[in-house]
């Protein structure tokens, strides 16, 4: 798992000047650049790394500093930050996974604004805690806290990460249905040996046996 920063799936965008001055000038202008990187830090929001034309990169900037190619500027609305990403990353172990089901697929996500906003997959960023050595002081791992970014190119030539709970995905030869889910959040954690029913016998056997532990209590 990487640590801070990760790789992801290169982007051919185009960048909001403003973004390269500190938001101080050049609103309005854009240039060409290639999204090849990201930076988790627990508490903000998602940040992604680019290259432009000249050879200079360029790090640790929001999702909203980008508009998809092909866009003209005046074109896609200039959305708040967090109107495009709902939450912040959960620690500065980011895993970037592009989910073949998922790959190209059309889906679309509930804003703040009470409307659904359509795109295309692009991939996604989940989050854990990497080891127990080191203090776990983030959310990432409690199961109703939990959620992972998918990040989508949305129709209006912006860039937006969602959660799980804020999406649809369109399948067109399996998403049939058109109810949207009444489902409850996840709070049990899943675990096989947190028993006092079984125990493996005491042996050097390859194939041992598991027996039932009998209950020695007298109450």
């Amino acid at each position: 798992m990487a640590y801070l920063n990760a790789n992801i799936p290169v982007e051919y965008a185009q960048i909001r000047r403003e973004y390269l001055y500190d938001l101080k000038k050049h609103h309005g202008e854009v240039e060409e650049c290639i999204i090849f990187g990201m930076s988790a830090i627990t508490g903000r929001s998602p940040l992604f790394h680019c290259i432009m034309e000249n050879g200079a990169v360029y790090y640790r900037l929001p999702i909203s500093a980008f508009i998809q190619r092909g866009f003209k500027p005046s074109d896609v609305p200039k959305r708040r930050l967090d109107e495009l990403v709902l939450w912040n990353c959960f620690s500065y172990y980011p895993a970037v996974t592009s989910w073949d089901i998922l790959d190209g697929q059309a889906g679309k996500y509930i804003g703040k604004d009470k409307k659904w906003h359509p795109g295309a997959y692009l991939f996604t960023v989940d989050f854990a805690h990497p080891e127990s050595n080191i203090l776990d002081t983030d959310h990432s791992e409690i199961p109703q806290e939990h959620k992972c970014a998918h990040i989508l190119a949305l129709d209006d030539g912006n860039y937006a990460a969602q959660p799980n709970n804020r999406l649809i995905w369109d399948i067109p030869s399996f998403t049939v249905k058109d109810n949207i889910p009444d489902w409850k959040v996840q709070t049990n954690e899943w675990n096989v040996e947190d028993t006092s029913k079984w125990r493996t016998e005491d042996t050097d056997k390859f194939f041992y046996e598991i027996e039932e532990k009998k209950n020695k209590c007298p109450c």
